[in-house]
């Protein structure tokens, strides 16, 4: 991965949203926010890193899990503060619940349902 001069998010107002997308599929696997810290190492890598407002610092997805997110295009926004990462995700689970995508709780015809399979057990990768 490259930076061009003029290709980087705007961090004057601090984090960025990066929304993590399936490369194969499109389907939306996760939201996370980046810093220029993420930003640098995801460029640098080629592997999706992200700023966890949870632990206040730099996490490389998948560093417990081994689930890692391999970018292969990034997309910015008109405004140059929401990034779209398209990635492959390695072990099929973005989210740390060990479900393939974070958005897997769904509302439809006031229905309430669950929409993303379980990939692995948590409390198994975790120890939780």
């Amino acid at each position: 991965m490259q930076s061009g001069s003029t290709f980087a998010p705007d961090f004057s107002k601090g984090l960025v949203p990066a929304i993590a997308q399936d490369a194969e599929d499109g389907e939306v696997l996760m939201l996370a926010y980046m810093n220029e810290e993420a930003w640098a190492k995801t460029l640098e890598t080629g592997e999706a890193h992200y700023w966890s407002r949870s632990r206040s610092k730099l996490w490389h997805k998948g560093e417990s899990s081994g689930n890692v997110q391999k970018v292969h295009s990034i997309r910015l926004d008109c405004d140059s503060d929401t990034i779209l990462l398209s990635i492959t995700q390695i072990g099929g689970a973005a989210c740390h619940t060990g479900r393939r995508s974070c958005f897997f709780r769904k509302l439809e015809n006031g229905e309430e349902s669950l929409c993303s399979p379980q990939i692995f057990d948590p409390e198994k990768v975790y120890g939780k």
